[in-house]
Formats: C-alpha cells, structure tokens, sequence
C-alpha cells in the first residue's frame, strides 16, 4: 500500500524553487519579524476567511483589529510565562532590536514587543514547529477573548 506524503507549505515553497536550507537561528530578528509577520497575518486572514464570504473591507476590519503592535503585544504578554527558553530568547533578541521604522500609532513599548512577538513566529515558521505555532497563537488570541 501506498504511504502518503504530507507536504507543509514551506517544504513546498522551497522545494519548488529549489532554496536552500538556512538555519533559522542564523537570521536577523528583524528577519524573523518580517516573516513572522506574514504568517501571523495569514492565520488571522484565514480565520476570518472561514466565517464565510463577506466584503474584503469587513474581513480588513476583522484582521486589522487583531494584526497591529498594540494586539500583538497584549497576547505576548499572555504567552511570555508560557514560553521555552529558546522561545523566550528569540522573543528578546526581536523585542531589542532597533528598527528603521517608528512606531505608528503605538507605543515604544508594545511596538518593540510586537516585534519580539513576530520574530518568535517567524522563528518557529521557519523551524517548521507549527503545531507550536498555532498552539501560541491560539492561546493568545483565546486570552484576548477571556479579557473582553
């Protein structure tokens, strides 16, 4: 009998255009915040997604809310305690890294935390532990509701 092969979609991405492999411990925060960024973006955007068809305006509304410093930083302060030594290392070295940009709209403080939060993500993204990925982002967003 045939054994199925359960592709993620990095190992798909890097098959098909043939990158190489690079240690995710070798990347800038900044990097890692970048990439974290997306993926959290693409979570969120794929919740919503699943709640039906609706105007693109309305589900930017439902994900602007959630993907922004301010957000971001309230479900790291949720997650921080519960966080592996290697996790909360990657969360400082993002959360104390300069940035180019100013923060919008936000504060030093939960922009710089935000960072560290993305970097994280990005971070986990790229060793592929997504089930723990989705594990910190579940509990996260879950610790929002729990504060409504």
């Amino acid at each position: 009998m045939e054994e199925s092969i359960n592709l993620d979609l990095g190992s798909v991405i890097e098959r098909e255009f043939s990158l190489k492999p690079v240690a995710p411990e070798s990347y800038s925060p900044l990097n890692l915040a970048y990439i974290g960024d997306c993926v959290f973006d693409l979570v969120i955007k794929s919740i919503h997604l699943n709640e039906g068809n609706m105007p693109v305006h309305t589900l930017h509304e439902k994900t602007s809310h959630l993907v922004n410093a301010k957000t971001q930083s309230e479900i790291m302060r949720h997650l921080q305690e519960l966080l592996t030594k290697e996790e909360h290392d990657i969360f400082k070295r993002g959360r104390n890294t300069k940035s180019v940009s100013a923060a919008k709209n936000q504060s030093i403080a939960d922009y710089r935390r935000a960072t560290g939060f993305e970097a994280l993500i990005g971070y986990l993204y790229l060793k592929k532990e997504y089930e723990r990925l989705i594990e910190l982002i579940k509990i996260g967003l879950l610790s929002l509701e729990e504060e409504d």
